[in-house]
């Protein structure tokens, strides 16, 4: 088997970042918050 220095570890392209994460899941809220807004409208102001 070979061994890869760092240099050619670093050129690797894949797997799933902090970052992607962190975005995916702010999608997947503000689309639940989208359709939650339409199934149970609240005024602006709250219950009064």
């Amino acid at each position: 088997m070979k061994k890869i220095s760092n240099k050619e570890l670093k050129k690797i392209k894949g797997g799933f970042s902090l970052t992607t994460l962190i975005g995916v899941s702010a999608l997947v809220a503000f689309i639940a918050g989208v359709i939650d807004g339409f199934v149970n409208p609240i005024p602006c102001g709250g219950e009064e």
